[in-house]
């Protein structure tokens, strides 16, 4: 199994700050080959803007915590391409998606990721989104748990 991650996702796995960091702690230890996380470079810099400028981590320690992640064996990191943009163009406008959000969606859905994990309300309402023939389920994992 592999789950796209929203930036507040992992934010709050990475920042004990968050209340929602308790129900989320484990989600980055408990990777293995058969379960593990897909990101995107939207998602690493929203949670590197946000880990620096909202929650005051210094650039360094946020960098070096997303790096690692990143570098994890059971990290999926798929990179953005034209492919990428067009298909989050045709998302942005299909279902009233702003410009990042569609970007991260798209990324998933073009790497056919199955379902993205957030806690962005705006997302969540969609619930799924379907693309020629590929659907991701946008869960939030708070309350899976």
């Amino acid at each position: 199994m592999i789950v796209g991650l929203d930036a507040n996702i992992l934010c709050y796995a990475l920042d004990d700050a968050y209340p929602e960091h308790e129900a989320l702690k484990e989600l980055l230890l408990e990777l293995t080959p058969e379960n593990k996380v897909a990101l995107n470079p939207t998602t690493i810099h929203e949670a590197y803007h946000t880990l620096v400028r909202s929650q005051k981590w210094s650039p360094e320690v946020a960098a070096d915590a997303l790096l690692t992640i990143i570098n994890m064996p059971n990290t999926e990191f798929y990179n953005q391409t034209k492919k990428t943009s067009t298909i989050a163009l045709n998302l942005s406008a299909q279902y009233n998606l702003g410009g990042r959000d569609a970007l991260i969606i798209a990324n998933y859905i073009a790497n056919q990721t199955p379902t993205l994990y957030t806690h962005d309300k705006n997302l969540l309402k969609h619930k799924k989104i379907t693309y020629k023939n590929t659907t991701l389920t946008i869960k939030d994992p708070l309350n899976e748990k």
